[in-house]
């Protein structure tokens, strides 16, 4: 009785000779001009009549005018020569009204450095000089600035150089004093395969994701603004225990009918970006939370509104449809903000060195340091001084940029048919 047998797997064809080893001659060639449709075509089909292998591409196209980079190895086949070649992309060159240079040399690029960071610039307007100086910190610290590009033009520009040669918290130490005196906001953050994974967010409410302070609108509704707003003021420099400030205000409202919560939720302004920056991480596969010295009578509710993952804040005690002047449970101040973003973490799964924190007052300082990637949003110069990166304007989703994401694919996204 014969017996089948599965048939032979086909033999895997011979892998080809490489011919980009470090000592093989290369040629560099680089094209300038006016941008038009074709031109990579028209250049890759001019190099394939010389059978020469790619070992790198860049292209870039600013105001019309593209730069286009091609290392190919030198041309081997058919006796043709690298004066041949040269020759042929002049001409094709000029046929098209475009400038060409060819340079000579061995291998491809030389290794990048130990230690890869992407620093992030926004300046409103960057100019000239602080770009300079950025450039010159960086060069100073031993790193290289292997490649800059743009991730934003409105409403900040931003800019992200990706650095190699030295290490990510010796660079974020140097260019944050730099950034400073300069009146530009830098991030730092390390390169690799970390930064494209899910991340959990976490904010501040109060003057970050929000433009108010919560109680201050309570407060206006039981006639003691005044007051309220200069405790909040101290609390916030850090003058003050929050917990005690929290307790004396709050007592400043005992008497009022629940009914002004529907009043105050009514009155809260979101930032400007707050809606495309949590849209946007969504739609990034992040998890996104809120942490809060006010009040879960609001915060719930943006929870609700802004599809959230997590809310967390304190609670004003209501018994027999009037404010207590008390509030209930666990106090959330500046530690128990960091509870709740390592409490969060491990709910979303996420390591903490994924994580960003955002906020801009002394109590959201334990927290901004805990994450991964903290943001002081407009903060005090107590809080920009201490954490990770400072953002300055007010669009809460320039933070996206601090991520990599760039304005033209938020505005893509927005563009789709959800």
């Amino acid at each position: 009785m014969s017996v089948s047998r599965p048939p032979e797997p086909a033999l895997s064809p011979e892998p080809a000779v490489s011919r980009q080893g470090p000592d093989v001659p290369t040629l560099l060639v680089k094209i300038f001009g006016k941008d038009r449709p074709g031109i990579t075509a028209g250049l890759f089909d001019t190099l394939a009549a010389y059978s020469v292998d790619v070992v790198d591409i860049e292209q870039v196209v600013t105001r019309g005018r593209i730069v286009l980079c091609a290392l190919v190895t030198a041309p081997t086949a058919g006796g043709t020569t690298e004066g041949e070649l040269r020759a042929t992309v002049h001409s094709w060159a000029e046929s098209l009204k475009l400038q060409a240079e060819i340079i000579s040399g061995t291998g491809d690029n030389r290794p990048r450095g130990v230690g890869r960071s992407h620093v992030t610039v926004l300046g409103h307007p960057l100019t000239a000089e602080s770009t300079a100086a950025i450039a010159a910190r960086i060069t100073s610290t031993g790193g290289n600035i292997d490649r800059i590009f743009r991730l934003a033009k409105y409403p900040v520009t931003a800019v992200e150089f990706a650095v190699s040669g030295t290490g990510t918290e010796e660079l974020r130490s140097a260019l944050a004093p730099e950034a400073a005196r300069i009146g530009v906001d830098v991030a730092v953050v390390s390169a690799g395969l970390s930064r494209r994974a899910q991340r959990l967010v976490v904010m501040d409410v109060d003057s970050t994701l929000i433009q108010d302070e919560v109680i201050e609108l309570f407060a206006a509704h039981a006639g003691c603004e005044a007051e309220v707003a200069e405790v909040t003021e101290r609390a916030m420099r850090g003058e003050l225990d929050f917990e005690q400030s929290l307790h004396a205000r709050v007592a400043l409202l005992a008497g009022l009918d629940v009914s002004v919560v529907e009043k105050v939720r009514a009155e809260v302004r979101l930032t400007p970006g707050a809606r495309t920056l949590i849209r946007t991480l969504k739609r990034l596969g992040y998890q996104v939370g809120v942490v809060s010295g006010g009040f879960t009578q609001v915060t719930d509710d943006l929870k609700e509104r802004l599809g959230l993952d997590f809310a967390s804040a304190n609670t004003l005690e209501v018994v027999d449809g009037k404010l207590t002047g008390r509030v209930t449970g666990d106090i959330v101040d500046r530690a128990g903000k960091a509870r709740l973003l390592r409490s969060f973490a491990a709910e979303a799964g996420v390591p903490l060195a994924q994580t960003v924190a955002i906020g801009d007052g002394a109590n959201d300082l334990d927290m901004l340091n805990t994450a991964g990637l903290g943001v002081a949003f407009n903060a005090k110069p107590v809080v920009r001084e201490a954490a990770h990166t400072a953002v300055n304007v007010p669009f809460l989703d320039t933070v996206l940029y601090l991520l990599g994401v760039s304005r033209e694919e938020v505005e893509a996204a927005d563009g789709l048919v959800e």
